[in-house]
């Protein structure tokens, strides 16, 4: 085993290097360096466990070091020294999962300690990775037969109910005879839920590498085995369980709960599980098409654990809508957190019933869609104008994905339709900012129906609305702008007159000429000559 040892300090490295007793420790090997260059240099060369840094210095912090370790995936146990004992510094040595946090001056009794506990920790990894070496990596040719088996076997249960015959002869031509008529095989299928900050947002190929490394660490248990993971779809994974003797629900609960809090702390992901019954492995095929069914109809809770055995109910399946009277109420009485509270409560106590399936789920959705957006059309607002861009298009793609999902879109749903609803119930905002487009885009085509999809308003609502604020019509505004502007660029520019017009909006000349003199009582060539 070696240890790295990085101060810029020459007299720190030198002391650590002397006093303390690194072969009682049980390091061979004792690498130093200055800067953090170095250290890379040295940790690209050599195997390092141990690594003993300061925080700062002058090219290059510890905690960068450390974070290029993290992204290498060297295992390394880290232990920092500071002079400082800085909250931001602690924080974000815990997040890059250094081992400790010592401060100077150095106590090299108590370092002794942390150092021996370091070792002590990196003998251990050593051994977990020798022991996945072993058990897992030298059989990495049945483990893809395996995976191919389960892969075909699982697509195969998706388009028709295989025959047992059919699973027992493709367990021959495989050549899979570690499988016994007597084994219970048993699917569970682990639905994750990336989100911003996430590992499997940005780096997909380490998302799945640290997801394979929790499922085989935590799904350990002497009565069954993990026959395989494999992606069914997207943040969608199947493990395949193999029973020695009927599987235990209170084992599944805890393995699953297990997994769901790894998943939080080491993926910074939520995730649900959803456990298949078990059966003998010529009768799987159904048992998997029953969990992929499940999958797709089960209104999903983050975070939860889900038994097919205890699933839907056909007959529960019928859609029985909250109090819609109330939830308009509460809308118009301008109370969207009372509006959401409900909502929350009506989901809440459906999933309690265990009666809420993707299809019933929709329709809640739909109905929600519906009221928010008749509420918006009693104002004049033009919902499918204001409901645009990629977070309307993110949180609706998602909605079903989950009850917590539904209540994020839902959050969006209203609370954009309140906010733009106080905008649009001061007209003065709504007339200065036609107004202020107008003057920036007078020479574009300027209509009703184009003005109003700026404010999201109906064409009539708004016509009325900024007629009344301004005392002119849409129209006689939008005309008014344009001539201004094209005295200014007759009186500034040496444009010609036709040019002014196109500038100006006018591709007609003579419709141009006609509605200037009316405008300004001269024709276009007049005042041009006047200027």
């Amino acid at each position: 085993m070696n240890v790295l040892l990085v101060d810029d300090d020459y007299f720190v490295v030198t002391a650590l290097e002397k006093k303390i007793d690194w072969a009682s420790l049980g390091i061979e090997g004792v690498y130093t360096a200055h800067n953090v260059a170095q250290a890379r240099d040295i940790l690209m060369k050599h195997k390092v466990q141990i690594l003993i840094s300061d925080i700062e210095m002058p090219q290059g912090s510890g905690l960068e070091l450390l974070a290029w370790i993290r992204e290498e995936n060297y295992n390394v146990q880290a232990i920092f020294l500071t002079n400082y004992a800085d909250f931001n510094y602690a924080q974000k040595a815990i997040e890059l999962r250094s081992f400790e946090y010592f401060l100077k001056p150095i106590q090299f009794d108590k370092l002794m300690l942390i150092i021996r506990k370091a070792v002590e920790r990196a003998t251990e990894q050593q051994q977990q990775e020798k022991a996945i070496q072993e058990g897992y990596y030298w059989q990495r040719n049945q483990a893809k037969m395996l995976e191919h088996f389960w892969r075909k076997l699982i697509s195969g249960s998706v388009s028709c109910t295989l025959k047992a015959a059919d699973i027992l002869v493709a367990v021959e031509e495989q050549h899979l005879s570690s499988y016994d008529r007597n084994d219970l095989i048993q699917p569970v299928l682990l639905n994750l839920f990336p989100y911003d900050g996430s590992m499997g947002v940005e780096e997909k190929n380490l998302f799945d590498f640290a997801l394979l490394n929790v499922l085989y660490e935590l799904f350990q248990h002497p009565q069954f085995t993990v026959e395989t993971v494999l992606e069914y779809s997207l943040n969608n994974w199947i493990a395949v369980l193999k029973w020695k003797e009927a599987p235990d629900s209170q084992t599944l609960d805890g393995l699953c709960a297990a997994f769901i809090q790894q998943a939080n702390r080491s993926l910074k992901c939520d995730a649900c599980c959803i456990v298949a019954m078990s059966g003998r492995l010529e009768g799987i095929s159904p048992v998997i098409r029953q969990l992929l069914e499940r999958n797709q109809d089960i209104a999903k809770r983050r975070n939860h654990i889900f038994f097919v055995e205890h699933g839907l109910r056909q007959a529960d399946e019928s859609y029985q809508p909250p109090d819609l009277t109330k939830l308009e109420e509460l809308l118009e009485r301008n109370m969207p957190e009372e509006f959401l509270r409900e909502t929350t409560r009506y989901l809440n106590e459906s999933v309690h019933r265990d009666h809420f399936s993707t299809s019933v789920l929709s329709l809640f959705r739909l109905d929600m869609m519906q009221l928010v957006y008749a509420f918006l059309k009693s104002k004049g607002i033009q919902a499918h104008q204001l409901y645009t861009g990629k977070t309307n298009e993110r949180l609706l793609a998602h909605s079903l994905h989950s009850i917590e999902d539904l209540e994020a879109y839902l959050k969006y749903l209203v609370y954009t339709a309140m906010e733009y609803r106080d905008f649009a119930e001061q007209p003065k905002s709504v007339a200065e900012e036609i107004k202020q487009y107008i003057h920036a885009h007078y020479g574009e085509d300027l209509t009703r129906i184009s003005l109003a999809e700026i404010v999201y308003l109906h064409p009539d609502y708004l016509a009325r609305l900024f007629k009344k604020e301004t005392g002119v019509s849409l129209g006689t505004y939008v005309i008014s702008a344009r001539i201004e502007a094209a005295k200014q660029l007759l009186r500034t520019t040496n444009l010609s007159v036709f040019a002014v017009a196109k500038k100006v909006g006018y591709a007609n000349y003579s419709y141009f000429a006609k509605v200037f003199k009316q405008e300004v009582g001269v024709t276009p060539n007049e005042y041009k000559q006047d200027c």
